[in-house]
């Protein structure tokens, strides 16, 4: 099959599938697309804004029911790719943030304390809303850990580990992540 129409064939079954995907979301924006593969898990708790990118191999999982109302909320203009955004308190990506692939957000953390239990048998900890304001850019790898806001127009370098927030219009890096630089305003 020649390349360009591989291509048409997949871009015509990644708009199929955000057809009949979109009506299972809480919300689910005018021009949004999400690529295959593609996994989630309760998909009526996670509202995605309008022309949104979802790329192939990302992941948007609401482990747990309890919480009311939409619990991941992607703004406007989002682009994520082969991004996992896990949570069960409140995970906020306002409007015109980029995601660079391999991107790990959640609200919460699993527990460790008992040494009988299996790591993932054990309750939740430190579980506190995330919050990714408009306009940053997250870097390949970075990972945002709960309780964390990243301020507007901020940039996150690839591989950081990201503990605490990060103000508007700075650059953080390294694991943990530390403001190394100021950004004009």
């Amino acid at each position: 099959m020649p390349v360009d129409l591989l291509k048409l064939v997949q871009t015509a079954r990644d708009a199929a599938f955000s057809l009949l995907a979109a009506p299972g979301f809480a919300r689910f924006g005018r021009g949004s697309r999400i690529l295959l593969p593609f996994r989630w898990g309760n998909r009526d708790k996670v509202a995605i804004g309008a022309d949104c990118l979802i790329a192939a191999g990302s992941w948007l999982l609401v482990p747990d029911r309890a919480t009311p109302g939409p619990v991941i909320v992607i703004g406007d203009r989002v682009r994520m790719h082969q991004t996992s955004i896990t949570g069960v308190m409140s995970v906020v990506i306002e409007d015109g943030v980029e995601l660079a692939r391999g991107v790990y957000i959640s609200d919460h953390m699993h527990g460790f304390a008992d040494p009988e239990a299996y790591i993932r048998d054990q309750p939740l900890e430190r579980v506190a809303p995330v919050r990714i304001c408009q306009g940053a850019w997250l870097g390949q790898n970075v990972v945002v850990l709960p309780g964390v806001t990243i301020g507007a127009g901020a940039v996150v370098g690839a591989n950081s580990v990201v503990r605490e927030d990060v103000p508007a219009r700075s650059v953080a890096v390294g694991a943990p992540a530390r403001v190394v630089r100021r950004l004009a305003v």
